[in-house]
């Protein structure tokens, strides 16, 4: 799976090292990318998402629903990339 955010449709930037001489060489601007996992109440079930610090920020601001329908509104999100990081469904006990 590529490094982009699902919740915020952030990906790597490409830009330039500069050196004292003002050489300029490509690199790229990875995005602060990790796996999560939340609890989904009005679906009732665990989901992992690759989310950025700027998305995780996003669902502590806007909430989880709120957060995965603009998701899905702009793209970045759709339901059937969303069902296959369904964890578990209902309350399950360890």
């Amino acid at each position: 799976m590529s490094k982009i955010c699902q919740i915020t449709g952030k990906k790597a930037q490409i830009g330039c090292n500069v050196s004292h001489s003002k050489h300029h060489t490509k690199r790229s601007f990875d995005v602060n990318l990790f796996s999560k996992k939340f609890y989904w109440v009005e679906e009732n079930c665990w989901i992992r998402l690759k989310i950025s610090a700027a998305g995780l920020r996003m669902i502590n601001k806007v909430g989880l629903d709120a957060a995965i329908r603009q998701a899905v509104d702009k793209g970045y999100l759709n339901w059937n990339e969303l069902e296959k990081n369904v964890i578990a469904w209902g309350n399950v006990e360890n």
